[in-house]
């Protein structure tokens, strides 16, 4: 499998410093990398972007994280390896990721939640985060960006 064209962010180098400037912020949150990561992998499963779910097991695998969780991360709800932090993270996640599946695509209940969990700023850099990943998603998937081709 091959892409269409480089992906947009090698053609627009500043894009790719503003997008890795952004990322750098989020780090320095609060907000716990394997979280992080399970939100990313979650919202690239929603928006089947293959090169961010090939890539972000992988990071997650370098801050911690155990195959058993990541192997779960799709049925999160069902699934009793996540906390009720990392449970509100994905809620949000998806939420965010699925805009238009509802009317009210981030709820009250979902929201409420995520503030339970995560002071201001933590809660902040989760939403910059998940927006973040979904920028990553829908580059990757308008070129078809193969998984495999960038390696953490």
């Amino acid at each position: 499998m091959h892409a269409r064209m480089q992906n947009p962010v090698m053609v627009v180098p500043a894009a790719m410093q503003a997008l890795q400037t952004l990322a750098a912020s989020i780090r320095k949150s609060g907000v716990p990398e394997r979280t992080l990561e399970l939100v990313n992998l979650r919202a690239s499963q929603i928006n089947g972007c293959s090169a961010c779910v090939d890539i972000h097991p992988r990071l997650a695998k370098k801050a911690g994280e155990t195959d058993e969780r990541l192997f779960a991360v799709a049925a999160w709800r069902e699934s009793p390896y996540f906390s009720d932090a990392e449970r509100a993270a994905l809620a949000l996640g998806e939420a965010l990721t699925r805009l238009s599946d509802r009317a009210d695509a981030v709820s009250d209940e979902v929201w409420t939640e995520a503030t339970r969990h995560y002071d201001e700023a933590a809660l902040a850099a989760l939403v910059i985060a998940i927006a973040t990943i979904n920028v990553w998603n829908r580059l990757n998937v308008a070129v078809r960006q193969p998984a495999g081709a960038w390696k953490p």
